[in-house]
C-alpha cells in the first residue's frame, strides 16, 4: 500500500499545475503555494472539527500510485462546508459545489445526495498525515463513486473522464481484489436498472483486463 503525507499531496496539485501547458502563467508561478495551502486546509477542516471525507485522485493516491489532479475532492455535508468561509464557492448545485482555496481547486460532493452521504458514513476511515487526521474514503468508497458516475459519463460523451474513472477502477480492483457483489448490492439502492446493467459490465470487462494481464505475468 502506498501512503502518502501531505507535503507529497501538495507536490502532486504542484506537478499537476504546472505541467498543464493550459494553465495561464500566473496559475504556473503560484504553484509552489500549493504546498502551504494543502496543509493549511487539512488543518482547518481539523481545527473547526468539519464532517469531511477525501475522495477523488487524492484519496486515490493513499492506496495506489495514481494520476495527476489538480483539485481535492471531499464530501461534506452543506453545514460543514459552511464553518470554512475560506473556501470562495464559484458554483452550486444539488449534489455539488466548486470553489477555491487559495491557488486550490476544491470539488465537494454534498450530502444531499443519498450515495454520498452513505460513503461518508460507511466507506471511510482514518489516515496519520503527519500530526492531522484525515478521513479519507475506503477502497470501495472510492469504488462505489466511480461506479456511480461513470453511467452518467458514457451518456455524457465525456471520454477522457471515463478513461481516467475506468483507470481508477482498475488499479483498485487490481491490488486489493475487493468483493464486488456486496458493492453491487450497495449501489442499486442509488441506480436504476439500466446504470447497474451498465455498471457490472463495466467490471466484467475490468475483470477479464486483469485476468488477461495475470496470466501473460504468470
Amino acid at each position: 500500500m502506498v501512503i502518502h503525507s501531505i507535503p507529497e499531496i501538495g507536490n502532486v496539485l504542484r506537478n499537476a499545475a504546472v505541467f498543464n501547458f493550459k494553465n495561464p502563467p500566473e496559475a504556473i508561478m503560484n504553484a509552489d503555494s500549493l504546498l502551504v495551502q494543502v496543509e493549511q486546509l487539512f488543518r482547518l477542516l481539523d481545527e473547526r472539527k468539519t464532517g469531511y471525507v477525501l475522495v477523488g485522485g487524492i484519496a486515490l493516491l493513499t492506496y495506489v500510485e495514481g494520476r495527476n489532479t489538480q483539485d481535492i475532492d471531499l464530501i461534506m455535508a452543506f453545514p460543514s462546508l459552511a464553518m470554512i468561509p475560506e473556501i470562495q464557492i464559484s458554483s452550486q448545485d444539488l449534489n455539488f459545489a466548486k470553489g477555491q482555496f487559495g491557488e486550490l481547486q476544491i470539488d465537494v460532493l454534498l450530502t444531499r445526495n443519498p450515495l454520498f452521504e452513505q460513503v461518508a458514513k460507511k466507506y471511510s476511515t482514518v489516515k496519520k498525515f503527519l500530526d492531522c487526521d484525515i478521513h479519507c474514503a475506503t477502497v470501495e468508497g472510492l469504488i462505489l463513486l466511480k461506479l456511480f458516475a461513470l453511467p452518467s459519463l458514457y451518456r455524457a460523451g465525456s471520454f477522457e473522464r471515463v478513461g481516467n474513472y475506468e483507470n481508477d477502477l482498475s488499479v483498485l480492483i487490481y491490488n486489493f481484489r475487493p468483493d464486488m457483489e456486496p458493492l453491487f448490492s450497495e449501489l442499486s439502492g442509488y441506480l436504476n436498472d439500466t446504470d447497474m446493467a451498465e455498471a457490472r459490465q463495466i467490471i466484467q470487462d475490468i475483470e477479464a483486463r486483469i485476468r488477461k494481464f495475470r496470466k501473460a505475468n504468470e
